[in-house]
Formats: structure tokens, C-alpha cells, sequence
């Protein structure tokens, strides 16, 4: 799997049990590269901390957001910044322009969020680490369809300044949304072509019949 500069949005496609999450925790570093290797941005991220990843560009937003619910809005925010420190006060105004339902509910603990807004502080705490390439795990899970589309537009948004991957239940959804496609079964890349293009693809169609 090659990601370049020239991808806007990356969506990576499966059935259940497919290895999609596991693929994304592996290039974060949170698991271990059991077959092959994960370069990232020209280095072998073999024996890289997560944090020394997200230091490289790397940013993973995980399906479970890993919220501090009994923070506010804001702090979370302000955790993303760890690395980015004497910026924070720039980035954080970006963000609350992508998302201004973040600004107005800045000081509401985080845990009493709806579900879209909880993705949307997971989504913006990532870009507080000002990644390079941010990568969304499951992106639309637990979202009801309206909530949905509203967090798929402001990722097309983002696009337009970060590389951004994804992995989604919805794959009609994700390859409208996407500039180029992987499919994985079992763990292995089983075609790879523009998001259009596999979309239309018969490949894909099995994949999930029988996935």
C-alpha cells in the first residue's frame, strides 16, 4: 500500500474482519509489524513509539475516539496539541472554523456530546497535532445517516489540506467520498484503483457477498 502527496482522501474497504482497523493501528504504532514493514514520509517506523509517530505526521483517530469525557471540549482539544504547543491558540481557531459547533460548546464536558459531535472533537483534537496524514477509523460508526453526510463533508474539507484515510462500514458512502481505494480481505490488499473505479467493480461486490 502506497499513500503519496497527490491523495486527497484514501479509503480503505472490507467486510468485517477484513484487518482495516488492525492496518491502521499497525501504521500508528500501536501493534507491532508482524509481515513487512511501515514507512512513513521516507523512515521505517520500526521500534517508533505512537507518539514519535503522530511526531512524524502520522495521526490516528480510533472508531472508539478516546474522548476524556469529563474534560471540556476545549481541553480535549488542548491535548491534541501536545507537540504543537506555541501554535495552539492559531490551530484551535482553525478547527473551531471547521467545526463551530466545537466553539460553541467549548467549556460543555466532552461526555455529554452527541455522537456526531464526539466525532467531530476526536476529529478536531487529531488536527490539533497538525498531522500530515490523518487517518479516520470507522468514521461514520454509531452515527444516525443526517450526522453522517455532516462529518463526511467536513472531511472533504479537510482534504483539501491533509491527506486523509479512511476506513468505513459504508462503502458506497466512503468511494463517492475518496480519490483512490484499497480492498482488503484476510488481512491482504486484494485490488487497490481509483475510488470510482472499484466502486463500480465487480471485485467489490463479491468481496462483501461473501466477505
Amino acid at each position: 500500500m502506497d499513500i503519496t502527496d497527490d491523495d486527497r482522501i484514501v479509503a480503505i474497504v472490507g467486510p468485517n474482519g477484513a484487518g482495516k482497523t488492525t492496518l491502521l493501528k499497525t501504521m500508528s504504532g500501536l501493534l507491532a509489524v508482524d509481515d513487512g514493514r511501515v514507512e512513513l514520509f521516507g523512515r521505517d517506523t520500526a521500534g517508533l513509539s505512537p507518539n514519535e509517530i503522530v511526531d512524524l505526521g502520522f495521526v490516528h483517530v480510533p472508531e472508539s475516539r478516546n474522548l476524556f469525557n469529563e474534560l471540556t471540549v476545549a481541553e480535549n482539544l488542548e491535548m491534541g496539541a501536545y507537540l504543537h504547543r506555541d501554535e495552539y491558540e492559531e490551530t484551535i481557531e482553525e478547527v473551531y472554523d471547521l467545526f463551530p459547533v466545537l466553539e460553541e460548546r467549548r467549556s460543555q464536558d466532552a461526555g455529554t456530546l452527541s455522537g456526531g459531535e464526539q466525532q467531530m472533537l476526536a476529529i478536531g483534537r487529531g488536527l490539533m497535532a497538525q498531522p500530515k496524514v490523518l487517518a479516520l477509523d470507522e468514521l461514520s460508526v454509531g452515527l444516525a445517516p443526517k450526522l453522517a453526510r455532516r462529518v463526511f463533508e467536513k472531511v472533504e474539507a479537510i482534504s483539501e489540506d491533509v491527506t486523509v484515510v479512511l476506513t468505513e462500514q459504508h462503502v458506497h458512502e466512503a468511494l463517492e467520498l475518496a480519490d483512490r481505494a484499497y480492498l482488503l480481505e484476510n488481512g491482504r490488499v486484494a485490488a487497490q484503483d481509483s475510488a470510482a473505479a472499484l466502486l463500480e467493480s465487480e471485485r467489490i461486490k463479491e468481496s462483501y457477498l461473501h466477505g
